[in-house]
């Protein structure tokens, strides 16, 4: 089967941040499965002049490899409706979208993203249960997992190089919370944007969960509370499969259908506060056997159910279901159909005049840099409140503003 996977390859974009989490593991688990696949990288604004180029450079690629499959990850509105609905009108290709963040993401995006695609992946229960309601029969419930390939064997808790580590970005409470750790004595070591150590290669990774007597995760998202609000605010994440996977012990903060996927206590561990995260912490470093027979027990469950070519082979075979019903479709896929709403997108009457007041006017607050973020963060979140899905079309206000910006 010929996957076109069209997705970022740099975190937010960029290169500086590192090699974005699914593009790693999800190009690299559809070649081992034994596709043909190809790659169009839709996060990185120096490879475009505007959104307009991307989308025409989408629709010329998939009209000169004729995929099977596009399995995209829309975080926006990158990838118009308008050049969505031309594949899937014009074309057999099948399109999947894999839902990042639709704990909160799905009221905002996801929900109309579905509209536009064969099947969209969720790893948020609630809004896999919530889109019937919204007339939405497409909406498919997975969970993130980990490659076959960094399945390693734990080592003991006396072989170990670092006490506790956490590896992620560092916003939010997750500072707050590691330097109580600290304050108690306990050494913490961090890896990632925003840390100490900085960015760490998608390689070093499982190295490090591997080498941690202790692996912390948090389930906050950068748009909710975390533990500050309730459980179901909060999210199950990748890092809850990689930890075991590699043959680390994971400690993660809780979060609702976690229990689905792991034995708590047994196979992982779990914290609902900063104080029973550092009770926690100290615990499981003085009682190392322990530590060592969760962190097996979790990596023999992983193994056994939660890679990303198990997760792939149900999302396929639910494509198929999907492909029945759809029928037959020949290729008639043109670039020329999109010029129609390319044009909406560089109809430039007093959208530059717009961003210059709106950059300036929250430049005055947030300063040169953040203030252009800080100006298209507004107009995004009034736009998909007000405007709906036309944000995620080709004359969607946000697109046509800020495009190095999003």
């Amino acid at each position: 089967m010929k996957i076109l996977c069209v997705l970022s390859r740099y975190a937010y974009g960029k290169q500086e941040r590192g090699e974005n989490y699914d593009y790693v593991h999800f190009v690299s688990t559809f070649e081992r499965m034994g596709h043909d696949v190809g790659f169009f990288d839709s996060g990185d604004r120096s490879l475009y002049s505007d959104f307009a180029a991307l989308n025409v450079a989408l629709l010329e690629r998939v009209v000169d490899w004729r995929p099977d499959v596009i399995f995209c990850v829309l975080m926006h509105y990158e990838i118009w409706f308008e050049t969505l609905d031309l594949i899937r009108a014009n074309s057999p290709t099948l399109i999947i979208n894999w839902g990042t963040d639709d704990s909160w993401k799905f009221a905002q995006a996801s929900r109309f993203f579905a509209g536009h695609v064969d099947l969209h992946v969720t790893t948020d229960r609630a809004s896999a249960q919530a889109a019937p309601q919204r007339g939405l029969d497409n909406v498919f419930l997975s969970q993130w997992a980990a490659s076959e390939t960094a399945l390693v064997k734990p080592i003991p808790s006396s072989e170990c190089r670092y006490d506790v580590s956490f590896v992620g970005s560092m916003y939010g409470y997750r500072a707050e919370w590691i330097a109580a750790l600290r304050d108690a004595g306990v050494r913490v070591s961090c890896f990632g944007h925003g840390t100490e150590n900085g960015v760490v290669g998608a390689a070093t990774i499982p190295k490090i969960h591997r080498t941690s007597r202790i692996s912390l995760n948090f389930s906050g998202s950068g748009q909710n509370p975390g533990s500050r609000g309730g459980v179901e605010q909060r999210q199950i994440k990748a890092r809850t499969f990689e930890v075991p996977a590699a043959g680390g012990f994971l400690l993660t903060e809780v979060a609702a259908g976690l229990e689905q996927y792991f034995a708590l206590g047994r196979e992982i561990e779990t914290f609902d506060s900063v104080g029973e995260l550092c009770e926690r912490v100290r615990y499981f470093l003085d009682h190392p056997d322990e530590r060592d027979a969760i962190a097996l027990a979790g990596h023999v469950r992983t193994t056994t159910e939660h890679t990303y070519e198990k997760r792939f082979l149900a999302i396929l075979e639910r494509l198929k279901v999907l492909q029945g019903k759809r029928g037959v479709q020949s290729w008639s896929l043109s670039v020329e159909a999109i010029a129609g709403p390319v044009r909406q997108h560089r109809r430039y009457t007093l959208t530059g005049w717009l961003r210059a007041l709106l950059i300036g006017c929250f430049s005055l607050v947030f300063g040169r840099e953040r203030g252009a973020r800080a100006a298209r963060r507004f107009v995004y979140e009034l736009s998909w409140r007000l405007a709906g899905a036309t944000t995620y079309r080709a004359r969607g206000l946000p697109g046509r503003l800020f495009y190095a910006e999003s």
